[in-house]
């Protein structure tokens, strides 16, 4: 009799020692799972740096007044024609309702915000950033920041000129930097959220030509000025061999003839092969994304005829060779 009484005192107490345990295991794993994640660090923002001129302001109509070809070429029609609503349906949310990334911000001189429509010359255009920010933002984990600094009907050979190069240095070039250093010091006003993880300038984003393609004398040193302008951005940096992507100036895509038009592309192309920039400079051609002004909102061949899917097209190609070159280097 008092065996038994013992034995059942016993399991009355493991009984009540595994409620217990039961009862308290979740919030015990709870406070580790909360202390594992307080002791790991945030991955740094990523920054990306995008520049040039009136192209990479972008000129892509979101809205084009349906009386002109039905609208065609502006990012409405994309989403919503059959023939491309599911190539572009990343860009619109359930509803149909354009998307606004919660963890893409953008700076652009006159306005900032997360990523969406209306990041372009003006805010009902787009420029190569939508496409570039959607994928760099699927790539990473991490939130990502674009700096975007350009300026309308500017030169390589004079508004940017690179200090490495004989001449005047570039006032655009100078005022691109101001601007970089500017956003990057002062991040808690500008990002949303940022909470001093850090950050890391991971890529370079360059489309720009006109203002150089028009100029014989400037067509000449296209090449020479590109290469100095990539090896002064990173010394500014302090990135050696950051990613650079170029996206070609290509505007009247393939039935281009003007010989300053076509040395100016071959001089792009030309900088990404020098063997110091092997891996680490991707050139993106472009000429297959022109679509002619009969399917676009305007005749501005200039500016791509306005069209939207143009735009997209560069950025997303801009992004793709960026995260080929980020991967290359791990």
């Amino acid at each position: 009799m008092p065996t038994t009484s013992r034995s059942s005192r016993r399991k009355a107490r493991l009984a009540t020692v595994l409620a217990m345990l039961t009862a308290t295991l979740p919030a015990v794993l709870a406070a580790q799972a909360e202390s594992s994640a307080a002791s790991t660090p945030k991955p740094p923002l990523k920054v990306f740096i995008l520049a040039g001129q009136s192209n990479m302001e972008g000129a892509g109509m979101i809205r084009a007044d349906s009386r002109r070809n039905g609208g065609q070429g502006s990012l409405e029609y994309l989403v919503r024609d059959p023939a491309t609503a599911e190539r572009y349906a990343y860009l619109v949310d359930d509803s149909g309702a354009f998307v606004e990334r919660d963890d893409v911000w953008i700076w652009y001189l006159d306005r900032e915000g997360w990523l969406a429509p209306g990041y372009g010359a003006g805010p009902d255009r787009i420029g190569p950033e939508l496409g570039f920010g959607h994928l760099v933002g699927d790539h990473f984990d991490a939130p990502v920041l674009l700096i975007k600094v350009a300026w309308g009907g500017k030169s390589l050979a004079q508004d940017f000129r690179p200090p490495s190069r004989e001449g005047q240095t570039g006032p655009y070039y100078t005022e691109l930097f101001a601007h970089v250093r500017a956003v990057l010091g002062s991040l808690d006003e500008h990002v949303p959220g940022y909470d001093g993880r850090g950050y890391e300038i991971v890529g370079f984003g360059w489309h720009q030509g006109w203002n150089d393609r028009v100029n014989q004398a400037f067509n000449d040193e296209y090449e020479a000025n590109l290469a100095c302008f990539i090896r002064d951005v990173r010394r500014e940096l302090g990135i050696p061999k950051l990613p650079f992507v170029i996206a070609e100036t290509g505007m009247s895509g393939r039935e281009e003839t003007h010989p300053r038009a076509l040395s100016l592309m071959r001089a792009q192309a030309a900088v990404a092969e020098y063997e110091e920039f092997r891996g680490n400079v991707a050139f993106v051609g472009t000429r297959d994304f022109y679509r002619p002004p009969e399917v676009s909102p305007s005749r501005q061949a200039y500016h791509w005829n306005s069209n939207a899917e143009t735009y997209l097209l560069i950025g997303e190609g801009m992004a793709r060779a960026m995260i080929d070159l980020m991967e290359s280097r791990r």
